[in-house]
């Protein structure tokens, strides 16, 4: 069983010398800002020493650089199943275990992977600005209300959608609500069905909506953009086969749920279904607008 464990700190004092921070880390670190995050997979004892000696090289590299750790900030997240939940220290203390960490640039992160919590936190912030514009704008047509959406609650909605895209349906349908919340605001399309509210407005559901940037974040890659970023992320499938696109990934097989969910998991079924048209297309604008045609067919 593979453990992986994450270390969340802050500093007290600036961000100026840190570019030589991870000089002699063996685990994975990671730096934004004022907050850093250690990652190491703890198989055995060998393992759980390994990210203790790391901490001890950052509490010395702190020391020699005469800054210092806000300790009461640092939290240990230990994730997978049957973790030992080995304890930690950051000089002579003790870092404290923490079941969940909003760390990775506000999105919240548990123990078990579950992203149920962020749902209902997006949720609740777009919602406050949908009731704002409700009680601050007069106006219900669409020319008012669509601008308002698109800029200040859509957003809440969409934010880091790659990494946290839910998981289920009941939190799908809670993210849902809120822009079908907005489109009932609009005059003239208050009886209308939701779809048929979509349509008029042409606009996407948030859960197509999401299916189209994951397609098009795959087809940047598989176009060279982040491949320095994601060796091997997505892999194209050997075959001789000629029904479909030609341009098939390759689909792996995972026991546990929550991995189907990933990004490089979850898109390859939709991207295998797309047209030869579209995934041939010759650019990135091309591929969009291509896609935009053929959505209708894929869910």
């Amino acid at each position: 069983m593979r453990f992986v464990i994450y270390l969340n700190s802050s500093y007290l004092q600036g961000n100026i010398f840190v570019s030589d921070m991870d000089h002699g880390i063996e685990c994975t670190l990671s730096k934004f800002a004022n907050d850093t995050k250690l990652c190491g997979a703890v198989d055995t004892l060998e393992g759980r020493d390994a990210i203790q000696k790391d901490l001890d090289r950052l509490e010395r590299w702190a020391h020699a650089n005469l800054m210092k750790f806000n300790k009461a900030k640092c939290k240990v997240l230990h994730v997978g199943r049957r973790n030992p939940k080995h304890d930690y220290g950051l000089g002579e203390e003790w870092i404290e275990s923490s079941p969940e960490e909003k760390k990775d640039l506000g999105v919240l992160i548990d123990e078990k992977l579950n992203m149920s919590r962020q749902c209902a936190l997006a949720a609740q912030k777009a919602s406050r600005v949908l009731g704002c514009i409700k009680r601050g704008v007069t106006s219900r047509s669409r020319e008012v209300i669509l601008p308002h959406y698109s800029a200040l609650v859509r957003p809440h909605l969409e934010y880091c959608i790659q990494l946290w895209g839910p998981q289920y349906r009941r939190d799908m349908e809670l993210l849902e609500r809120v822009q079908r919340r907005d489109t009932k605001l609009i005059r003239g399309l208050e009886h209308l069905s939701y779809e048929d509210r979509l349509r008029e407005l042409g606009l996407f559901s948030l859960e197509k909506r999401r299916l189209r940037g994951d397609l098009i974040a795959a087809f940047q890659y598989l176009k060279g953009a982040y491949r320095k970023d994601g060796e091997g992320l997505l892999i194209r499938e050997c075959s001789d086969r000629t029904r479909g696109n030609g341009f098939k990934l390759k689909e792996g097989r995972f026991r546990l749920d929550v991995r189907k969910k990933f990004f490089p998991v979850r898109v390859v079924r939709y991207w295998n279904r797309l047209p030869r048209e579209v995934v041939e297309a010759p650019s990135l604008e091309g591929f969009k607008a291509r896609l935009d045609e053929a959505l209708g067919n894929v869910v």
